[in-house]
């Protein structure tokens, strides 16, 4: 919640007098928790949370990378409080989509070894490590097999040269979405955390548009 993306958001949003929440999940950042016990519902279960006891009334929800997969499935289970969706380079399925991409030995691996060992340029490791169980329990929260029952305006930023999560998922989610109020904008030299100065004008400008237009409708 400490990132550039979220801090220059809420300063966004206080110019125009907008409230703001920005928070980490269980497990990440500055929220109690540890990682290596956390899981997709778990996660979800976090943003609910926060649309439950902190916010009033209906909510543009930005998610980033895993928060694009969080905030779809926060506005199936709440679509009573979200007005519109901002995803950007949204992961949606990710690690379960790409632990079915590996070959049946390796997967047969990490199933015996119930660890899921892979290199991140992330980490300072060089590394991340997942409990097989949370590619499992991630299973249960997928959404690209089936239409996503999702009627508010949906804007997808995505880059075209993000190597962890390729920007065609950002089309599929598009196609999945019911809702005929879904863009897609692509950006040529963009990279996955989008967070470069010009990346970052381009999510406020794609709020500061929904935002007018929910003025209009309301």
């Amino acid at each position: 919640m400490n990132a550039q993306k979220a801090l220059a958001l809420e300063d966004f949003c206080k110019s125009l007098g907008h409230s703001f929440i920005r928070f980490d999940y269980t497990g990440c950042g500055v929220s109690e928790g540890e990682f290596k016990e956390c899981t997709i519902g778990k996660w979800k279960k976090d943003v609910l949370s926060v649309l439950d006891t902190l916010s009033e009334g209906p909510q543009i929800l930005v998610g980033s990378s895993m928060g694009g997969w969080l905030m779809l499935l926060a506005a199936i289970a709440r679509p009573e409080k979200v007005a519109a969706l901002v995803g950007v380079a949204p992961a949606v399925d990710h690690f379960v989509s790409v632990f079915n991409q590996l070959p049946l030995e390796e997967r047969k691996v990490i199933e015996e070894k119930g660890e899921w060992k892979f290199t991140s340029k992330y980490s300072e490791e060089g590394f991340h490590c997942i409990p097989y169980s949370f590619i499992k329990e991630a299973e249960n929260h997928c959404l690209l097999k089936s239409p996503v029952p999702i009627t508010c305006p949906v804007r997808l930023i995505h880059g075209m040269k993000d190597e962890d999560v390729p920007w065609h998922v950002s089309v599929q989610i598009s196609e999945c979405i019911l809702n005929a109020d879904v863009d897609i904008i692509l950006r040529k030299h963009g990279e996955h955390r989008m967070s470069e100065k010009d990346d970052i004008k381009l999510i406020v400008y794609t709020i500061d548009d929904l935002i007018d237009k929910l003025t209009t409708l309301g």
